[in-house]
């Protein structure tokens, strides 16, 4: 077997589990899952007919690379998206089909790690803890960037050292964040891209929050957008990940997509040709369609804000928590330690919530995910604002 595979900690939801073992909630409350970040909106229906009416695809093999015509309608999203200039990105050559972005972020790791030089692969601190596997598996050593209130909760990366940087061959940041919603800001991003130009190491941009924002509010920035406005549309050392998941309400899809640096995506390509993880096709006719409409993706925006709107006017006077840059999480801190918490919570009001140090790892400032709990607001409007009801009840009654 694979050594590395022993240095693979638990998964959060494994932890959680073990947490709640022996406690009994009240059978008279139905269960509220705030703890899993799965869409539960309806998938539009002209996604799903898509899939149906491409079924007849399954007689061939598809490619790896994609069809050119799904290639040119994710280059298209993405230039009237991030506002690219009218060479936007080629699709030929920037762009990738992947099966959702938890396997593309965790198989890049594997393509462009070289084991034989002490590797070292920074990530924000919370995290998606798909970075960390993906880092030990490549061989490299995960270093953990603390993202705090002090920070924005997003990294601070006048905070590396040089001889971090120094080893650095891979970067994942997270923007909007997971799990505190918080956006890198352009100038943070081209300060990124000048520090990977400076120490030679590459930037892996997991943006698959990004379409979820509040109404009104500007979008977030991305990192080939800041790549391109410092003159950069070769978007050198840069790959950005994002996915229908969240944006279309189709996790079962399992449809995104990589872009960016030409030779990266080429590399990548050869790496998942062998892999053998080309989309099916009627996965790539659905995928064409929704990255084509945006309506589906307002009505999704304006129902998180309702979630959001409703809930914070619940908790705000209970709770210290505020309403997220963009994403569809809460990052409260909690009145006791967050596993008590957390515990308390299923225990009496049968709300489910995960702790914040389940997402995150002791460094020698501490556990930055300590004394928070994230909240996924994924559940029907009327569902939140019950949970938001009794998450007041049970701290009221600390």
């Amino acid at each position: 077997m694979n050594p590395d595979l022993s240095l693979l900690q638990p998964y959060p939801f494994e932890r959680l589990a073990k947490l709640f073992d022996g406690v009994t909630p009240p059978e008279a409350l139905q269960e509220i899952k705030l703890s899993i970040g799965e869409p539960r909106h309806p998938t539009p229906g002209f996604i799903t007919e898509a899939v149906i009416e491409h079924l007849h695809g399954l007689s061939r093999y598809p490619l790896t690379r994609g069809t050119a015509e799904l290639r040119a309608a994710i280059a298209g999203w993405l230039t009237r998206r991030f506002g690219l200039s009218t060479a936007g990105i080629d699709p030929e050559s920037q762009v990738l089909p992947v099966n959702g972005t938890r396997e593309a972020l965790f198989a890049f790791a594997q393509c462009v790690i070289d084991r034989g030089d002490r590797p070292l692969v920074a990530m924000p601190n919370p995290f998606y803890q798909i970075y960390e596997g993906a880092a030990l598996l490549a061989g490299a050593e995960p270093y953990f960037m603390n993202t705090t209130h002090a920070t924005g909760y997003r990294p601070d990366l006048d905070a590396v050292p040089v001889s971090t940087w120094s080893r650095c061959q891979l970067v994942y940041i997270c923007t909007p964040g997971n799990p505190s919603g918080a956006v890198m800001p352009i100038g943070q991003l081209q300060q990124l891209i000048e520090l990977a130009d400076r120490y030679d190491f590459v930037i892996a941009s997991d943006e698959c929050y990004s379409e979820i924002y509040p109404v009104g509010a500007t979008p977030p920035p991305g990192l080939l957008q800041a790549a391109q406005a410092m003159g950069r549309e070769d978007y050198r050392r840069c790959m950005v990940f994002h996915s229908l998941s969240k944006r279309s309400n189709a996790p079962g899809l399992r449809s995104g997509f990589v872009a960016g640096d030409a030779a990266l995506v080429k590399d990548f390509l050869r790496y998942r040709t062998y892999h053998g993880c080309a989309m099916p096709p009627a996965t790539q006719a659905a995928s064409i369609r929704a990255w084509q409409d945006e309506h589906h993706v307002e009505e999704n925006r304006r129902q998180y804000h309702a979630k959001f709107s409703a809930v914070l006017d619940v908790l705000v006077p209970a709770l210290d928590v505020q309403s997220p840059d963009a994403g569809f999480y809460l990052w409260p801190q909690t009145p006791v330690a967050d596993d008590v918490f957390t515990r308390k919570l299923h225990a009496r009001q049968h709300v489910t919530v995960l702790p914040g140090s389940y997402l995150s790892r002791d460094t020698g400032s501490g556990n930055p995910g300590s004394n928070h709990v994230r909240m996924a607001l994924v559940a029907p409007l009327e569902d939140c604002i019950e949970a938001a009801e009794r998450i007041k009840s049970c701290i009221q009654a600390l």
